[in-house]
């Protein structure tokens, strides 16, 4: 597996506390499955494609569908990226991920939620992200494509870590949103809406770091299965951007 992705041993023990115990019979390798489910969401590749050496590819799957219910990676993404250090400036944005005609076919009524919506651009999901002074993202929230800036924002606002600023464009001026920041101590570096007839001030150098968050959304993107969505349900595409976070940024 010279040629292939694989976590190290040093990966591993930061992520393995967060694995289900095993019942029974013991599981197969867990390093050899955990890089083939990376390989396989990093390269946009149907399951049936994985490379041998990961072993059987029903394994794969059935293990990224099993732990994507139990909610185990957006454990670790939770975990490691709660231990980083605590973050002075953070930056909010969102991001549209086209749906692929796989995902967007319907399901039966009653099963798992989807979160995709028809925007302008088709059917898609957003992302919202919220990202630290160095672009690595500390918090994530997956919503149906037409969802508006405003409201992903106030879904996110009482998961803000304490931070002194926050920067956002100006699709997130807003009273409400503006008073409740400043309610909990961070000060709003954003543009006015250009419908205010009282523009508010903002540090045009500071906000220049906004640069990295968009930088986020294109190093996520560049994984193919993220880009472009084949999952039905939510929890499995959001367990993937988990799993794509949490490599790029907290490993």
């Amino acid at each position: 597996m010279s040629d292939l992705f694989l976590l190290s041993e040093d990966q591993m023990a930061r992520i393995s506390p967060y694995f289900p115990l095993a019942h029974g019979v013991p599981r197969v390798d867990d390093r050899r499955v955990i890089s083939g489910i990376v390989y396989v969401i990093k390269h946009g590749l149907q399951w049936k494609d994985a490379p041998k050496d990961y072993g059987p590819h029903k394994t794969l799957y059935n293990r990224f569908i099993r732990w994507s219910r139990l909610g185990v990676f957006d454990r670790i993404f939770v975990a490691l990226s709660g231990d980083g250090p605590k973050p002075e400036r953070i930056m909010i944005d969102a991001t549209h991920l086209k749906a692929h005609r796989t995902a967007a076919s319907l399901l039966k009524k009653g099963m798992f939620p989807r979160r995709i919506g028809r925007t302008k651009g088709g059917l898609n999901s957003k992302l919202y992200t919220v990202c630290d002074g160095e672009g690595r993202p500390i918090i994530m929230l997956l919503s149906e494509g037409q969802m508006s800036d405003h409201r992903g924002a106030r879904l996110v606002l009482d998961a803000l870590p304490p931070a002194k600023t926050l920067i956002a464009d100006r699709g997130y001026d807003s009273t409400p949103f503006r008073d409740a920041l400043q309610a909990r101590g961070i000060e709003p570096c954003i543009p006015s809406s250009r419908s205010r007839k009282i523009q508010y001030s903002y540090d045009k150098v500071l906000y220049r770091q906004r640069h990295k968050v968009e930088n986020l959304f294109a190093k996520l993107k560049d994984w193919r299965r993220i880009a472009t969505r084949y999952d039905r349900c939510a929890h499995t595409f959001f367990s993937s951007i988990c799993i794509a976070a949490t490599v790029i940024f907290w490993l």
